[in-house]
């Protein structure tokens, strides 16, 4: 199966067009840039003015929830509110639970969203065995719960997005697939093919998840299966990370997800899903489609240049590789080490003397003295000298990814199981010195590798700033699930069905926790993805009714109804309960 032209050079999958109100989605248009409005949506006046403040930004799609049909039938009042100040951007309706909802929604907006795993399930993490024929009964059930809304959607023209999110897929899923994205996709699948059957085609896909590399599999898997269904199935892809969190772990988190498929030519229309005003989101967008653009450039490549794919795109594997010595730091770099961090020369004569010994970012290899082989998969080599470590040489024409995935390729057919150390970049130019645009630029080229299991360090030299290049090179092996160095934090982003401040809520938690170095918190503002989104989360935090709030251990709810004004108390109190607690260390300033 394959989900791309090439892994080693650009091609965006082509797609049919879809329409929503005056906005094209599909490989014949530009990435759409969308996102969601966080006020409650029987207030029509803010509605309304955030939506104004989003299109000002630059969004082209507005979301804007429907949790019940008194909320739906608002919809009409906004749309109405926002064509009054020829405002014509197109509305989505973003319905969770409610098919009833749903309909009442599609008379006013241009395009619904749904959630496959709760439109006409419930979910209460109960197991059963479904024989075929019970599971051939579950899907008649579902297919009458939607056709109404699909032949709305054909009669008024407006699109739809079947959106499934890892984490609220049905019991009946988790059942039969398990949590996997192979689960994600038949979801979205079965409602696929109600539409189809229904011959309605103006939808396409999402496959969200809070985990990069779970939704990178997810849409690789999507697309791949799709293309085996048939040409025709070639619809557009929404793509976006799901819970994602603020500042720049928000950023570098998406960035490693949505920027490493918008890599592959994989993405039609994107969503930023950041825990700050939406209006935050939007540049965060522009940037990230222009850094998939400037990442996917390639030069000249030689004539018949290819390289077989060995790896497995579909699951992730750590690529297998001897352990060599990192000099100066005295660490290994390959086998089953964590991956690490190297830096310049002048970089580590800047850091070392300020380290500490329990400083957790710190410099553990000099790029200059590791004896690394610098190699262009595309001019060709031999097998390198084995005890060393490899790179591509800064001459190769290919863009930063293609050139580490041709480098391993050729390293798997040689047999050689020489270390990798990623770079960031092959070429500087002046826009790297812009930060904004250099996060974004490392995060989607050194993530898109690691989540493809390639490397055993990385070095970043987009970021000028030696200790800002440092923590950046953290904070990507944490996103990218390769280390823990820092509590880490799965935060939504607002919405009308959040029953809390999610931004002022969230810093609280960081100022109580964020101490807790290898501990997972998720703070989430309501139940639709919240159990389910946790998982794989120590700890969470979920709002359950309005001032109200609910903790769970993992996806267990285990107190229940606690008062806003005491739930960061209690949180704590749970988090010492399960012997994850330990108290901060003070800093400097006050030994």
């Amino acid at each position: 199966m394959k989900y791309c032209h090439s892994h080693y050079s650009y091609r965006r999958r082509t797609t049919r067009e879809v329409r929503v109100g005056q906005v094209l989605i599909g490989s014949s248009h530009p990435v759409v840039r969308q996102s969601m409005i966080t006020c409650d949506t029987m207030d029509t006046d803010a509605c309304v003015r955030q939506s104004l403040d989003l299109v000002a930004a630059g969004c082209q799609i507005v979301r804007i929830t429907a949790p019940t049909v008194k909320d739906a039938a608002n919809l009409k009042e906004i749309r109405e509110a926002l064509n009054a100040r020829r405002c014509t951007v197109p509305l989505v309706a973003d319905i969770h639970f409610k098919p009833d909802a749903a309909l009442e929604a599609a008379q006013w907006v241009e395009k619904i969203r749904i959630n496959p795993g709760n439109f006409a399930d419930k979910k209460k993490f109960a197991t059963h065995e479904y024989t075929d024929a019970e599971y051939a009964e579950e899907l008649e059930r579902i297919e009458e719960s939607f056709t109404p809304l699909v032949a709305l959607c054909q009669q008024r023209g407006v699109a739809m997005r079947i959106g499934t999110n890892h984490g609220s897929l049905s019991d009946r899923i988790m059942n039969r697939y398990g949590d996997t994205p192979r689960g994600m996709i038949e979801s979205a699948l079965e409602f696929a093919r109600i539409a189809r059957k229904l011959n309605f085609h103006n939808f396409l896909f999402s496959m969200k998840s809070s985990n990069p590399k779970v939704m990178i599999q997810a849409y690789r898997l999507l697309v791949a299966l799709l293309d085996e269904q048939g040409s025709d199935w070639n619809y557009p892809i929404h793509v976006g990370v799901t819970e994602a969190g603020e500042g720049q772990d928000g950023r570098i988190k998406s960035a490693i997800g949505i920027g490493s498929l918008l890599h592959d030519g994989l993405g039609d229309t994107i969503r930023v899903s950041l825990t700050e005003d939406s209006v935050h989101e939007i540049p965060v967008c522009e940037a990230m489609i222009y850094q998939s653009g400037r990442l996917s450039a390639n030069g000249a490549l030689p004539s018949g240049f290819g390289q077989p794919e060995r790896r497995d795109p579909f699951q992730f594997t750590r690529r297998e590789s001897e352990l060599v010595d990192l000099a100066p730091a005295g660490v290994k770099i390959g086998g089953e080490e964590l991956v690490r961090v190297v830096v310049s020369e002048s970089a580590w004569g800047t850091l070392a003397p300020k380290l500490r010994p329990s400083d957790d970012v710190r410099p553990e290899g000099v790029y200059e003295q590791c004896g690394v082989v610098e190699l262009d998969p595309v001019s060709g080599f031999s097998s390198p000298e084995a005890g060393r470590p490899v790179t591509v040489a800064d001459s190769c024409p290919l863009n930063v990814i293609g050139a580490f995935r041709a480098l391993t390729a050729r390293l798997d057919e040689l047999g050689a199981k020489n270390p990798i150390i990623l770079k960031d970049c092959l070429r500087l130019d002046q826009e790297d010195a812009d930060p904004a645009l250099a996060l974004l630029a490392a995060s989607t080229a050194l993530g898109a590798l690691l989540c493809d299991g390639i490397g055993d360090a990385i070095y970043i030299r987009r970021e000028s700033g030696h200790g800002a290049a440092l923590q950046l090179a953290y904070n990507i092996l944490q996103a990218a699930g390769c280390r823990s160095f820092k509590t880490d934090y799965v935060a939504c982003p607002s919405c009308g069905r959040t029953l809390f401040n999610l931004q002022t809520v969230t810093a609280k938690i960081r100022v109580r926790t964020e101490h807790l170095k290898g501990v997972k918190i998720a703070i989430m503002g309501c139940i639709v993805n919240g159990p389910g989104e946790m998982a794989d989360a120590d700890f969470g935090y979920v709002g359950g009714a309005p001032n109200k709030i609910n903790l769970y251990v993992g996806k267990t709810a285990v107190r229940f109804n606690i008062p806003e004004e005491e739930a960061v108390d209690r949180l704590v109190d749970l988090i010492r309960e399960h012997g994850k607690w330990k108290d901060a260390e003070p800093t400097p300033l006050s030994r």
